[in-house]
């Protein structure tokens, strides 16, 4: 039978002679992989952290012959009837001998395949052969990154100050307009991980003073994580993430959400610890964590003491004594001024950890127990508003949940239930089912307590934190054959208690269809289609005084979109994109039409586009995600009037030297002033370049 199957292996490695033509390992069509993820981008998403997480899969890549469910459904990639026949597939020819063999199972088509190649491997190599010292010397894996950014248009906040009547000065940045940012990183899959992160934004100083907390670059981030060492799984030491269960207590890592994908990306995946290497000042803990395996139990613990930015006030206390209170924490990571660098590291954050999580022996049952608590170094007393008062008050928290997840053949289902201090819950379940071959289908309920308190969940919903939300959740995927693909999701949700801009309990609708067509591998052509329904204050608007009346806004996106490859170097983008909000009957509108030339010539390439926008309001404004230099995320947010294009080129000066140049800029023709405050910009146009260089070490 394996003979039989290698000859059929030998068959199709030559129907994939193209692909070994035209596919390079380890690299990924970025654009068009953000758009099957996420469809219509969202201005509460963090992309940034998203990204960073693909970053990890693309440096860390499956091994297919010892993947587990669990780690293929963390890609977002294959539907619960692909990991099913790919299981079955393995099960019954053994281990896969070729990346081409992939073809030879049941639901995998050409275009899965192609997603997939840049996050997995057939074999690993022997990393652990020598000390670790001298694998540290060997590795291929190590690279060094230097990035500049910035807006050439003069900023309200690096001219010379005003004269208050007081006599007084008004604020200015610190520093100057240019952003640095470098990292370093040295790795080897499965074996360990070693890296420096190191960043200044526009406006902060580049100084070395530690009565302020700044020691030149103004966010430093640092790891060392080991794997695999015997029955211990990782061991971390610097700046780490935590992802289990669904996402109500340790909820890190690359989390779509709603998207184009409208199956897979509804569950979250138990990937463990994984080290911290992007540039936002918030959201990961500073200390160690390991995993060690006991049999079929996996054990966690983790230790954390982190300082945080924070806006300390004096208050006198019942013995009138003072004593320092937080009132807000600040997750800019900016210090351009007086101010914000009053903030930075005012306060620390101290938390403890532990999971334990259990996979039956074949892999079809996992289940475990999440448990964190959080101190802050002083009490945490926010400014009361009418929306915020069942928020997090105090100085210590702690959070516990219990979670599941089973596969049983071409159906997946998972779910976790949470408990904080204050008495509040979050609970999850759904499901993810291949109902035919060509039909997937998925299922998720929540429910967050406007009591519920998790500072590091990321779970499944309409906002952006697990709290004040309950909501069912339903995904449908049809592909007759490999060129048409139709995805839809419906999305029901209310917020029992108030919330900012809401201020009185309110429900919303959400639905998303795109219909894709591929003829062939040189084309793709989409329509999408999204509607929203949400309630907001009326007091937004003019005329209207009382802050808990509300209206309902309704917003309508609509995106066409053509990729075509005119031959092996050159290709074309085309896109439309129209919006319609309407709040109690008051309609706005707005478009924009974009346009790609991009070109590989192998040792350069050459990005192109040209966008043009009028859009009526800011609830209007139309996002296009925008290709950039490696490792930069960027979707602006176009309104008003104007045009905006960029030039993206890419040259690789040597086997270990690779430069990244981008210029870009809007030009609006309905305003002669851009932004407000210190961020304002006297004039219509709006320039920005970037600047990369990335040395890859041992090539």
């Amino acid at each position: 039978m394996r003979k039989g199957g290698l000859i059929l292996i030998y068959l199709l490695s030559q129907s994939f002679f193209l692909l070994g033509q035209t596919y390079k390992k380890g690299e990924i069509d970025m654009e068009n992989f953000v758009e099957d993820l996420f469809g219509m981008q969202r201005e509460d998403e963090d992309y940034e952290e998203l990204y960073e997480g693909l970053l990890q899969f693309l440096l860390n890549p499956i091994n297919l012959n010892k993947a587990s469910p669990e780690e293929l459904k963390s890609l977002y990639v294959l539907s619960p009837g692909q990991i099913h026949q790919f299981f079955s597939y393995r099960a019954k020819f053994g281990n896969l001998i070729s990346i081409y063999e992939l073809q030879a199972i049941p639901e995998f088509d050409l275009e899965t395949i192609y997603k997939i190649l840049p996050f997995v491997v057939i074999e690993e190599k022997a990393y652990h052969k020598g000390s670790l010292w001298s694998r540290l010397g060997e590795t291929k894996d190590a690279y060094f990154i230097f990035r500049h950014r910035r807006v050439w248009e003069t900023r309200r906040g690096f001219t010379a100050p005003d004269t208050l009547s007081n006599g007084n000065l008004t604020s200015r940045y610190m520093g100057d307009p240019n952003g640095l940012y470098g990292r370093f990183r040295m790795q080897q899959s499965k074996d360990f991980s070693l890296g420096l992160t190191f960043d200044k934004d526009p406006g902060e100083e580049f100084i070395w003073d530690p009565q302020t907390n700044r020691f030149g670059f103004n966010f430093l981030s640092y790891h060392f994580t080991i794997y695999n060492r015997g029955n211990w799984k990782a061991l971390s030491i610097g700046d780490y993430q935590l992802q289990f269960g669904q996402g109500l207590v340790f909820g890190a890592g690359f989390a779509p959400g709603k998207g184009a994908e409208t199956i897979t990306t509804v569950r979250r995946s138990s990937i463990g610890i994984r080290p911290y290497t992007a540039a936002m000042e918030f959201g990961f803990f500073r200390g160690f964590a390991t995993t060690r395996k006991i049999g079929p139990l996996e054990l966690t613990l983790m230790a954390s003491q982190a300082p945080r930015d924070a806006n300390l006030q004096l208050t006198q206390d019942s013995l009138e004594q003072e004593q320092a209170i937080i009132t807000s924490l600040q997750r800019s990571g900016l210090h351009r001024t007086p101010t914000e660098i009053n903030y930075k590291n005012r306060a620390r954050e101290k938390n403890l950890g532990a999971n334990v999580q259990y996979n039956s022996l074949d892999k079809s049952l996992q289940f475990g127990v999440n448990t964190l608590f959080t101190e802050f170094s002083h009490p945490f007393i926010r400014n009361s508003r009418v929306y915020n008062q069942f928020e997090f008050y105090g100085s210590k928290n702690s959070v516990h949940s219990f979670y599941f997840s089973y596969n049983f053949q071409n159906h997946f289902f998972f779910g976790e239930k949470a408990v904080s201090s204050s008495g509040g819950t979050g609970t999850l379940a759904g499901m993810m089912s291949s109902l035919h071959p060509k039909l997937a289908f998925s299922l998720l309920y929540r429910d967050y307590a406007r009591n519920f308190h998790t500072f590091y969940g990321n779970a499944f919903g309409e906002g952006s934190r697990p709290i004040n939300e309950k909501g069912v959740y339903i995904g449908l995927n049809f592909k007759p054959n490999q060129a048409i693909n139709w995805s839809f999701y419906y999305d029901r949700f209310e917020f029992p208690w108030l919330r900012f801009r809401a201020y009185a309990p309110s429900w919303g609708t959400e639905w998303f269809s795109r219909f894709t067509f591929s003829p062939s591998r040189k084309t793709l052509i989409f329509l999408q289609l999204r509607q929203e329904s949400k309630d907001r204050n009326y007091s937004e608007y003019p005329g209207f005084q009382s802050p808990y009346i509300l209206g309902r806004g309704i917003k309508t996106n609509f995106s066409f979109n053509l990729d075509q490859k005119l031959d092996n170097r050159w290709s074309i983008k085309s896109r439309v994109n129209s919006s319609a909000f309407r709040f109690e009957g008051v309609p706005s509108r707005g478009f924009a039409i974009s346009q790609d030339l991009n070109a590989d010539f192998q040792k350069w390439r050459f990005s192109s586009r040209i966008v043009l926008f009028d859009t009526d309001d800011f609830d209007n404004r139309q996002y296009i995600y925008e290709r950039n230099v490696l490792w930069l995320f960027s979707i602006p947010a176009l309104h008003g009037q104007g045009m905006r294009y960029y030039f993206l080129g890419q040259y690789k000066l040597t086997r270990q030297l690779t430069l990244w140049a981008r210029f870009a800029r809007t030009i609006f023709t309905d305003r002669e002033v851009i932004g407000s405050g210190l961020q304002q910009i006297r004039g219509n146009t709006f320039t920005e370049s970037t600047l990369q260089l990335r040395y890859q070490f041992n090539r």
